[in-house]
């Protein structure tokens, strides 16, 4: 009896302890949508500038940001100071990454690959749903992510996307936050790692 009962605290413990907070409280449900959406940077024909501050182990950067899409699968994302020096230039090519360009500062391998992962989750539109979550005003779309997993959160009246959170199978890695007025136009963004010293906070640019 002792051996059962120390042997079911112990599955029980492990259960907790592997279980994944960005799903907690939430109930699975049906789904018949295939694919979810991130629509905010899904217009060509709109440059989408942001002044944007990026804090990176102890280094702070400041200026601004453009992200254009330039193809079907494409985007191309700028990040220049107020007076125009260029920090970093990034192409995007469906899985293809690109660096045209990074100030020396930045321009270290493992800084690079967070900001490729990181821009890569931004601008991707479109991602196959593995599984549905609701709560009592969002509905969470999980999908893949190599070995990781995205999830989305979109407002269940509106349908507006509200957050992505990319995890691996136990643990919440980055989030990133919108908030929005205009139609599929994100007024804020803010992208914020939970075990690496690196955040980036963007405000639509208005002149």
């Amino acid at each position: 009896m002792i051996r059962f009962l120390v042997i079911s605290l112990l599955a029980c413990s492990i259960l907790v302890s592997c279980s994944l907070k960005t799903t907690e409280g939430l109930r699975q449900v049906h789904f018949n949508k295939s694919d979810v959406e991130n629509p905010y940077f899904s217009n060509s024909e709109i440059d989408y500038v942001y002044k944007a501050k990026i804090a990176v182990y102890g280094k702070n950067f400041g200026g601004i940001l453009i992200i254009k899409k330039t193809g079907p699968e494409s985007h191309r994302v700028v990040f220049t100071t107020e007076f125009g020096s260029k920090l970093f230039d990034f192409q995007f090519e469906g899985n293809t990454f690109t660096k045209n360009f990074v100030v020396e500062d930045l321009d270290k391998k493992f800084i690079i690959n967070i900001l490729k992962d990181d821009f890569m989750l931004l601008v991707n539109e479109s991602a196959t749903v593995l599984a549905v979550y609701q709560s009592n005003n969002e509905r969470v779309y999980k999908t893949q992510s190599d070995e990781r997993f995205n999830f989305y959160f979109l407002e269940d009246t509106s349908e507006k996307l509200e957050k992505i959170v990319n995890t691996s199978k136990t643990k919440e890695k980055v989030e990133i936050d919108f908030t929005s007025s205009e139609e599929n136009i994100a007024e804020t963004i803010a992208i914020k790692h939970n075990n690496i010293k690196l955040e980036i906070d963007l405000k639509k640019f208005k002149e």
